[in-house]
């Protein structure tokens, strides 16, 4: 039995082992099983990889893409560039660290807009932010990182308010950020959605619901509007290379 699965800290919302399991029912990998695995911590890792001798690989979700890192045998060059791991592949007790939403995000943006020429705002810092990032930097797509404060790299939900020019001047903005996420599906990132047109891209990483209220205000703005069930299918189909 070759096992694989995800780890993260409330996996509830996550679509991966439908996914997979259904990847391996089509292709008759009757081998092949994926479960999830909560852990209170990243820290919980090791214990993970002691008592589960057949597993051969990892995804690795929220919050935990840049706490595994010092838990980990050696880590591949573009995950090292990004400070973030979203895939383990275990081999004889070696744990490699990889990031396949970096190449599921920059796929996915680059197949929906195409050769538009845009400025983006990245909202958020955590780890799949570091992915879209590198994204980005790769594509040519100058951008701007927002959190909730304002630092010399970043700029804070206050200053877009602010400063309304900035969010008419960035026609793309994606949000890493989990708001939104089922079961809080009320929730929205802070900002001035009127300033929004037909000529914004929103992105949001968030697939589940389909259309968050990111994106349901974007919508109300004629604005065009992509979630991240493409990445989620791409960077999983990387996985899968990545662990065989």
């Amino acid at each position: 039995m070759s096992l694989y699965g995800l780890i993260g800290k409330k996996l509830s919302h996550s679509f991966s082992k439908k996914y997979f399991t259904e990847k391996f029912e089509k292709e008759g990998l009757h081998t092949c099983k994926y479960e999830l695995y909560e852990l209170a911590s990243a820290d919980e890792l090791p214990q993970l990889i002691r008592t589960t001798p057949d597993l051969a690989g990892l995804n690795v979700t929220i919050p935990y893409k840049e706490d595994v890192i010092p838990l980990l045998d050696d880590i591949h060059e573009k995950a090292r560039e990004i400070g973030a791991v979203n895939v383990i592949k275990i081999r004889d007790g070696k744990l490699t660290g990889y990031n396949s939403d970096y190449f599921g995000f920059r796929e996915s943006l680059a197949n929906w807009i195409g050769e538009s020429k845009v400025k983006a705002l990245v909202l958020g810092t955590g780890g799949a932010s570091k992915a879209v990032i590198a994204a980005l930097k790769d594509l040519g797509i100058p951008y701007q990182v927002v959190s909730r404060q304002a630092s010399n790299e970043n700029l804070s939900y206050t200053s877009l308010k602010e400063a309304p020019e900035l969010i008419r001047d960035h026609r793309l903005i994606i949000n890493t950020t989990p708001l939104g996420m089922h079961p809080q599906t009320d929730a929205a990132p802070d900002l001035d959605y009127s300033l929004l047109s037909n000529k914004h891209f929103l992105y949001d990483l968030v697939y589940n619901p389909e259309v968050t209220q990111f994106l349901s205000k974007g919508l109300d703005q004629r604005a065009s509007i992509k979630n991240g069930i493409e990445m989620l299918h791409l960077q999983a189909e990387k996985s899968w290379e990545i662990w065989n």
